[in-house]
């Protein structure tokens, strides 16, 4: 096809293709074990998948209402009420998304204008800088330290300008597995006290939390709430990515302005799926075992690789494990993760791609949401190397 030959202007002119796509690309290409991109290699829960297919075949085929099935919706309010005291009124403060990330650019786009300022913490996973960028917002970089991963609130404070509007969280937290304790959340509210900032919460891995750590929603903290939206994920709870359903809680003022774009963006998310995920989140049994489930395949994981060159700091929660590999290369990351998956076999994500200035700590990313047999594997590959 003839290309045009007018002028483009990009609104992300920096940006390329997401190392996820390009390490699965590469694995696929050398028939390498993936454990790149954050999907699961075991199946949906039959249960789930019948509902779906009972709601199909009753016709419900169509359209959803624009906010969310309304009967998925009041379960939400149930779970959050139930897990986290957070009281959230299903019609004004719900809405299901076409998966976390549209609960995101979204949020992003409703409430980033011109010249406004929005703080990540990096390494970040990487949707939010470009969402900000592309909405004519500018990304400042609060770095999570070393070896924990933990915010360093005073450095954060001296961030904040007049111009400051959002700050985005994420916990647990993609790529490292860490965590916010309930003393960040509270520093945080003392924070923006008085102050006209929002926060978008990402809590996609909600349930995956190991440890006997709990996860500290900003919902749980009302004068954080009543500036917070929080992005959930079913995909990343029911094992299922591919179907891209999420939700977003906010105060009402808040979901208005949201919603005033999510009608634009996809109007409505998936209907039989809504349906079915309304009837199984009834049962808090269905979720609430998930940490349990993912630390067994951590520690699996972790003790299979423990005669390896590689070194853990075992994650708190998602279902990522960081490996340094310092003591085996001084390669830079995406020149050692490229090389494993070509000579070796075995797909990681190096951390560099999650700093805006490429930081390379010797660091990669491997998903652990896989069968045994698919780590084990794995784990003899890091063992030889």
């Amino acid at each position: 096809m003839k290309l045009f030959d007018g002028n483009i202007k990009s609104k992300l002119p920096e940006t390329g293709t997401s190392v996820f796509a390009v390490m699965t690309g590469l694995a696929k290409k050398y028939n390498a074990v993936n454990l790149s991109q954050g999907f699961p290699d075991f199946p949906v829960s039959k249960e789930l998948i019948d509902r779906v297919h009972y709601y199909m075949k009753k016709g419900y085929n169509q359209y959803a209402p624009m906010p969310g099935v309304e009967e998925l919706r009041k379960n939400i309010s149930v779970m959050f009420k139930e897990n986290h005291g957070a009281d959230y009124n299903p019609e004004t403060e719900i809405t299901i998304t076409a998966g976390g990330t549209q609960a995101l650019y979204t949020a992003i786009s409703a409430f980033i204008n011109d010249g406004d300022e929005a703080i990540i913490f990096e390494p970040a996973y990487d949707s939010y800088a470009p969402a900000i960028t592309a909405n004519k917002g500018t990304v400042k970089y609060a770095t999570l330290e070393y070896p924990h991963y933990s915010i360093n609130w005073d450095v954060v404070v001296r961030m904040i300008t007049s111009r400051t509007r959002l700050f985005v969280l994420n916990t647990p937290h993609n790529p490292t597995g860490s965590i916010l304790k309930k003393e960040d959340l509270e520093i945080l509210e003392r924070i923006l006290k008085g102050r006209d900032i929002l926060v978008l919460s990402d809590e996609v891995y909600e349930h995956i939390i190991f440890d006997g750590e709990t996860h500290y929603s900003a919902s749980r903290f009302p004068e954080l709430a009543r500036r917070t939206l929080v992005v959930g994920s079913f995909g990343k709870t029911f094992h299922a990515t591919g179907w891209k359903t999420g939700f977003i809680l906010a105060p009402e003022n808040l979901t208005a302005e949201f919603r005033k774009l999510h009608q634009f963006t996809v109007f409505a998310a998936n209907t039989p799926i809504q349906y079915a995920l309304a009837d199984f989140v009834k049962d808090p049994r269905n979720y609430k075992g998930l940490g349990k489930f993912y630390q067994q395949k951590r520690d699996f994981f972790l003790n299979a690789i423990k005669d390896s060159r590689f070194k853990a700091v075992p994650a708190k929660g998602t279902y990522f494990q960081l490996l340094d590999y310092s003591a085996i290369s001084d390669e830079k990351e995406y020149d050692f993760a490229i090389r494993l998956t070509k000579e070796y076999g075995i797909a990681g994500v190096p951390v560099a791609p999650f700093y805006h200035n490429g930081d390379n700590n010797r660091m990669l990313r491997f998903c652990f949401a896989k069968e045994e047999s698919t780590l084990q594997k794995a784990a003899e590959i890091l063992c030889k190397i």
